[in-house]
């Protein structure tokens, strides 16, 4: 899956230094469009006389060249064959089709299907649940298959944190013990995974600025599997040599843009002072600042602001635009915490009662070894990637789901995504039997076999509408089915236990 590393450097080089100069000066508009209210302000009280304003801000590019990226008259020209009249907005979108396009092929990146074709396969099956299930967030998420956390903690402490990291703890220092334990971990996840292992990064709840030893760690990961991982900082400036660090590691093996999350308007200007249009390109400026034009994650801590509000009788918006954004998360695999040395099996989900971090815990499990680590992959891979659905499993469509009966099949649906059985002539009695929920497999197939559905059918559909991911399948409830209580499982310590619908309307 070299080809991912190709592809991402093949963008850059397709422009010419001229090219890239003005390419980075058009993102930096972009980024001061999105996060500054003064930059958009004084940009729509000045349309006739927009070099000043660009001008003021360091902005090298004529902004009458790319009018439909900004000027509401002129959006009605984005994506059209009329774009072409303004040729910098033109070279903006298809900067942004081609990095669209390498998002798409990181999510392929994780496949595993010849190396492990168990957790191949349940991987996809919680790709096919979030692009059902996850809003706006779903064709987003590239489900990277393994997370490294370096600290214990966050020091930064972003109200809007959609997974509520803790308190700053510590960090794991590279030094002669962890360093041979880091590279075994990483060396464990590329014998298991090939180069799906390359999706993996290194932060979770954490932030890479507050380990000072980040950038040895990721170097290492890149010599293990032969990629630099993403790193996303909310504290960019924290230890600017760190971050100059990481990115010159970045213009050195160019595999994947980085991100920094700015969290006020202080330190996005701070940032651009720091930082030339040309350093920033590869690095993605997520302005999570109270004044940009940005939805936050409903989940966490956010999830949590809007909670209160409401108690309060407030209006519950927390950011300008108000998108069906339903989770940060983004792994379907392993989260791994170097420092505490635990091991959790987890897949993105909406935020909400269940799960409101915005991500399910399928295991945890603890681990000092790296062949203990890799014990406990193999073992929840076995314990919780059970691809085929038993006689004894019992069924019922994800919650968020809203069932309607038709005459010759079924529907559920949400506000992202409809899914339509007809077609088969089992359908109708299928949906209402897995609707009443609770009922097992093999009852089911009997039922349907009795009223006259052929039974290799029957159990193709069945299999084709869990691997769809529109069953509830929540490990907080035991899996398959409703449950009656939440399943809790405790860490365990290693060495103890060493067609997208069948048919659509």
């Amino acid at each position: 899956m070299s080809s991912t590393k190709e592809k991402y450097r093949e963008i850059f080089d397709s422009y010419s230094p001229e090219e890239f100069h003005t390419l980075s000066n058009i993102k930096r508009f972009m980024e001061c469009l999105t996060a500054d209210p003064a930059f958009r302000e004084k940009l729509s009280g000045n349309m006739d006389n927009l070099g000043p304003v660009v001008a003021e801000y360091g902005i090298d590019i004529d902004p009458y060249l790319m009018l439909p990226l900004f000027s509401s008259e002129h959006l009605q020209y984005r994506h059209k064959d009329e774009e072409a009249q303004w040729p910098l907005s033109k070279m903006w979108s298809e900067y942004i089709q081609k990095m669209l396009s390498h998002r798409d092929l990181l999510r392929d990146h994780g496949a595993s299907e010849t190396v492990h074709p168990a957790f191949h396969k349940w991987r996809e099956r919680q790709i096919s649940r979030g692009l059902s299930e996850l809003g706006v967030s779903g064709p987003n998420i590239t489900h990277p298959i393994v997370a490294y956390e370096l600290s214990d903690g966050c020091s930064v402490g972003c109200w809007f944190c959609g997974i509520s990291a803790e308190r700053f703890q510590g960090y794991l220092p590279y030094d002669e013990e962890s360093a041979p334990l880091w590279r075994g971990v990483v060396q464990s996840m590329v014998d298991h995974f090939g180069d799906a292992a390359q999706t993996g990064f290194c932060y979770w709840a954490t932030d890479p600025m507050d380990n000072p030893d980040y950038d040895k760690f990721i170097e290492d990961h890149y010599h293990v599997t032969g990629f630099l991982p993403q790193t996303t900082s909310a504290a960019p400036l924290k230890n600017v040599d760190l971050t100059r660090r990481v990115m010159k590691l970045f213009d050195e093996y160019r595999c994947v843009t980085n991100r920094f999350s700015i969290v006020n308007l202080k330190l996005f200007h701070k940032v651009h002072a720091e930082f030339t249009p040309e350093e920033l390109m590869g690095v993605e400026i997520v302005a999570q600042n109270t004044e940009a034009l940005m939805a936050k994650a409903n989940a966490g801590r956010a999830r949590e602001r809007k909670a209160k509000l409401r108690a309060a009788g407030k209006d519950d918006s927390i950011s300008i635009r108000d998108d069906d954004h339903s989770t940060i998360a983004c792994v379907s695999g392993f989260l791994v915490n170097m420092v505490n040395r635990t091991v959790r099996m987890v897949s993105p989900t909406r935020g909400g009662e269940r799960w409101s971090l915005g991500y399910r815990v399928y295991d945890e499990r603890h681990f000092d070894t790296p062949e203990e680590f890799s014990a406990v992959i193999d073992e929840m891979i076995e314990r919780h990637c059970v691809n085929e659905l038993q006689a004894g499993d019992t069924l019922a469509f994800r919650p968020d789901l809203e069932y309607t009966q038709f005459d010759d099949g079924f529907e559920v649906r949400n506000n992202t995504k409809i899914h339509t059985v007809r077609g088969v002539p089992y359908a109708a009695l299928l949906g209402r039997l897995v609707n009443e929920g609770d009922m097992p497999v093999g009852q089911i197939q009997a039922e349907l076999i009795a009223d006259g559905a052929n039974v290799f059918m029957v159990c193709e559909t069945l299999q084709k509408l869990f691997d769809l991911g529109i069953f509830d399948d929540d490990p907080k409830y035991g899996g398959i089915g409703p449950r009656p209580v939440m399943i809790e499982t405790p860490i365990e310590d290693a060495a103890a236990v060493a067609g997208e619908d069948v048919a659509h309307a």
